[in-house]
């Protein structure tokens, strides 16, 4: 993917990504490639979950 501009997380190094969540421009640093989410969306997703998926927790009693 060709992106052009500042990271708009740190705002200094140029963005080489674009996260697939919320679109923020990110440098390769402030970019989870696994995930493909930048650092700010990646921190809000809980370890194994996948923030893709549109499943419903479906609690039985």
């Amino acid at each position: 993917m060709s992106v052009s501009g500042l990271c708009q997380i740190c705002e200094s190094r140029p963005a080489q990504e674009r996260c697939d969540n919320c679109g923020t421009l990110a440098c390769e640093q402030h970019y989870d490639s696994e995930k493909g989410l930048c650092a700010d969306c990646a921190a809000q997703v809980e370890p194994g979950s996948d923030p893709n998926s549109d499943d419903v927790d479906i609690h039985r009693f």
